[in-house]
């Protein structure tokens, strides 16, 4: 939001406070200043600035009020004139082609003179010819056989705006000789508007929160309007069929304006916060929404009633019918949704509400009477529309963060006067005012102990009360409490007791200064610390994951069903269930909730894969899966593991740069669930429509499934922009491995007896899973066998068909004795007895 000092300055005195200073406390108040332009005023001295500073500063001696006397033509060219200027001084006679001049070439004397910036020679200023803002320094030169060291100035050569066709005409009664930076000089400030001070992007807002800070007085727009014509009542009627989506509607009509430019001042404000003047009807629409925060739409009445054929219009507000089609003022054709507001009339519609007006009613040049428009929409609907139509305009930005319906009645007074000073006309007596929806008042009752308690800070009833009503809140003070009514342009106070208290506070804060709290040790009772099991079990996959060498990630869980199906092989099609809608989505292509976290990681992956050869990522995150009573979605968390690679990194010393496979993944996993003390894993071989037939596996622990593992499928390979590394990944479903996880494991000191190696080799079906013979060895071993690792797979003739030799070194060991070579031979021969009996295995003598 752009804020012109001068702008400011009708609404509070700013004039003696430095720009620097202002900056400061505002951006501490809230409203980040995030720039400043200076136009011709000096900025501060140094470079060092919480702000940009841009712009440029006009030489008080250099750049000054010229007066031009006469328009004379060029001896040697018809596109140049000559002007024979009074710069308070003496006269010169300074070339210029500008066009705006044209007209008043060769007519003598000119009575009244024309004012206009005038730059003398050694000026500098912006070259008017060059692309953006170059700087030149004015020289004397010929130019055509005359000789030229001066200018008179454009808006571009003079940093106000891009405007370059013509020289900048000045008021009037514009003193010449005086330095223009005493006369049309300013600076502007360009505040960030974050979301919960929407109600200041305007200009009184802006001046609300200086007086505010610095507890100057505020002086308020005046919204009395001099109406002398007939009667509104029945020229014009309102119906809305949805108060929820347009709680208020307002008109008010004005009869026999003359279209024509806005006055020079208005004029050089608009152009100073970046908008364009059209005309001065179109211009008190714009202003006023810049200046109190209200967006206004002038209506071509007469338009309206040739609608009507004769009769008075009926002005209707109603959702669109699916398909329905409008032109905006953009002359762009939008097809519309179901829950797009319209604003119509009998014949059709004429506006997209909060957004943009439609091209049949608009304001021409030969439009004498306009019907005003100022209205109040639904919030959430207006930013629905506006990702839907991917739109923007000053009015939505405004409606889509809220607007209080109070300030509909505001603008349309304050815009009929405008209108009446700036076009002529009579203002037709009343306004017809729709108002279904009328808020309660918001009243929160607060006392000192709450400020000392929240801020640290001692604060009297009377400072408490003074700092609020200087916001505009009206407070009542009881003893050692105050209730505070928040006034009408306040949609951000909550009604609840606590957070509306909050609310107030953080109002206290923010004036009061949060530089002026000064630091305080916690004197509440600290809260009894509890553990929280779930929050620790993710921390502490988390930190074992990243031990493991990998790198979180964290996505965004907006999708769309395209971006889901990527994970599938294309003939495999999805589970069928719905997905969960958002209503006001931040993109296009995320309107959905995302019901895989596959998705999320792999694509990830991808945008990593990029940049960088080995890739190990996880996510923890929720997915959204449509309820059967279709309430709420059921959120349940998942964990999603992605890795594609050498094992290693390259380095100068030689080391493992085989690609991670199958086993790498299915290692992490392990390493993981060890870390858990999840005991009785196992991996079964299973067919996943993502993944590699062959190369996929469930994981379960003891009979429970907790996730999915393999290589994905070459044809899900295919569908994403990676190398041609096997891409390995993993979803476990965390609800089930939480109730899994023991909250409590037992530990053992090491043995100080020494251990006993060994090493057994058995043959097996090749159906047989490692993971079970290895579960058997354990369970069989018990307490005496610490360790079991297997490290040789075996296949050849001599074992026959379809087998396979499984080595593993066993490690026995005692924690109050020495083992014998009894002990060990007896538990090895339990060992392999119960392999033999429950998969078929033999041990292998050679």
């Amino acid at each position: 939001m752009k804020i012109p000092l001068s702008w400011l300055n009708d609404y509070v005195d700013v004039k003696d406070i430095p720009i620097e200073e202002l900056a400061h406390k505002l951006t501490l108040a809230g409203l980040e200043v995030e720039e400043i332009n200076f136009v011709g005023l000096n900025p501060p001295p140094g470079d060092r600035h919480d702000f940009k500073v841009l712009g440029l500063a006009w030489d008080r001696e250099k750049i000054v009020v010229g007066e031009i006397l006469e328009v004379m033509p060029h001896p040697n060219a018809d596109r140049l004139v000559l002007c024979r200027l009074n710069d308070g001084e003496r006269e010169h006679t300074v070339l210029t082609g500008a066009p705006n001049l044209f007209e008043y070439k060769g007519k003598g004397p000119l009575d009244p003179p024309l004012k206009a910036p005038y730059a003398k020679e050694g000026a500098q200023i912006y070259d008017g010819h060059q692309e953006g803002y170059v700087l030149t320094t004015l020289k004397a030169t010929k130019i055509r056989g005359v000789e030229s060291y001066s200018m008179i100035c454009s808006e571009k050569e003079l940093g106000i705006s891009e405007e370059h066709e013509g020289i900048l005409l000045l008021p009037a009664d514009a003193p010449a000789g005086i330095p223009l930076a005493d006369y049309i000089g300013d600076a502007v400030l360009d505040i960030a508007i974050t979301p919960n001070i929407a109600r200041d992007a305007n200009v009184y807002g802006v001046a609300r929160e200086t007086a505010a800070i610095f507890k100057r007085e505020l002086r308020h727009p005046d919204y009395s309007i001099l109406a002398e014509g007939g009667p509104i009542e029945g020229r014009v009627k309102i119906e809305i069929q949805d108060p929820e989506l347009n709680p208020r509607f307002v008109l008010g009509l004005i009869e026999g304006i003359e279209i024509k430019p806005s006055p020079k001042l208005i004029q050089r404000r608009l152009k100073l916060i970046g908008q364009r003047p059209i005309n001065n009807i179109v211009d008190v629409t714009n202003y006023v929404m810049f200046d109190i925060g209200q967006p206004l739409h002038a209506f071509d009445y007469d338009e309206l009633v040739r609608r009507a054929k004769g009769k008075a219009p009926t002005i209707i507000t109603r959702t669109a019918e699916p398909g329905e089609k409008i032109v905006t003022l953009d002359e762009v054709e939008h097809t519309l949704e179901g829950f797009t507001v319209l604003v119509c009339d009998t014949a059709g519609s004429h506006s997209i509400a909060g957004i943009m007006g439609g091209l049949d009613t608009e304001v021409t040049e030969k439009t004498t009477t306009v019907l005003l428009e100022g209205a109040n929409w639904n919030f959430i609907n207006i930013r629905q529309s506006l990702s839907y139509l991917k739109m923007h305009s000053e009015a939505s930005y405004r409606f889509s963060r809220g607007v209080h319906p109070a300030m509909a009645e505001h603008g349309v007074r304050l815009g009929l006067e405008l209108m009446r000073q700036w076009a002529g006309g009579t203002v037709a007596k009343g306004l017809v005012d729709a108002y279904p929806l009328q808020p309660e008042p918001v009243t929160v009752d607060l006392n000192k102990a709450d400020v000392r308690r929240w801020l640290g800070i001692e604060l009297e009833i009377k400072e408490i009360v003074e700092i609020l009503t200087r916001l505009g809140f009206e407070c009542k003070a009881d003893g050692e409490k105050v209730r505070a009514t928040a006034p009408d342009h306040r949609l951000d106070i909550d009604r609840d007791p606590i957070t509306g208290k909050a609310d107030l506070i953080e109002e206290i804060a923010r004036i009061y200064g949060y530089d002026n709290i000064p630091p305080t040790r916690l004197s509440d009772q600290l809260p009894l610390q509890r553990n929280v099991p779930r929050l620790e079990f993710e921390e502490n996959i988390r930190d074992l994951l990243v031990r493991a060498g990998m790198q979180e990630i964290i996505s965004y869980r907006l999708t769309s069903p395209e971006r889901e199906a990527r994970r599938l092989q294309p003939s495999v099609g999805d589970d069928g269930k719905p997905y969960v809608t958002v209503v006001n989505p931040i993109a296009a292509d995320r309107y959905v909730m995302r019901k895989s976290l596959l998705t999320s990681i792999l694509e990830g992956l991808e945008q990593n894969a990029r940049i960088r050869e080995r890739i190990a990522l996880f996510e923890i995150g929720a997915v959204f899966l449509s309820s059967e009573d279709g309430s709420l979605p059921d959120e349940q968390d998942r964990l999603a593991i992605a890795i594609t690679g050498p094992r290693a990194e390259l380095t100068w010393q030689p080391g493992l740069r085989g690609e991670m496979d199958f086993y790498d993944l299915k290692g992490i996993l392990e390493s993981l669930l060890t870390g858990l003390h999840v005991h009785e894993v196992t991996f079964a071989a299973s067919q996943h429509p993502s993944f590699h037939p062959g190369k996929s596996a469930d994981v379960f622990v003891g009979e429970v499934k907790v996730g999915v593992m393999g290589e994905l499928h070459p044809q899900v390979h295919d569908g994403y922009d990676f190398s041609d590394a096997p891409v390995l990944a993993a979803v476990v479903y965390l609800e089930q491995l939480f109730r899994l996880v023991p909250t409590r494991h037992e530990v053992s000191q090491v043995s100080a007896f020494p251990p006993v190696l060994e090493d057994i080799a058995v043959v097996v079906d090749e159906q047989v899973p490692a993971g079970q013979v290895t579960i058997l060895i354990e369970q069989t071993g018990g307490s005496t066998l610490s360790a079991v690792r297997l490290f040789d797979v075996y296949r050849g003739e001599q074992l026959g068909k379809g087998k396979k030799s499984l080595a593993y070194s066993l490690t026995y060991q005692a924690e109050d004795r020495t083992l014998t070579d009894d002990e060990v031979a007896k538990l090895r021969r339990k060992i392999v007895g119960r392999l033999e009996r429950e998969v078929g295995a033999v041990l292998r003598e050679q």
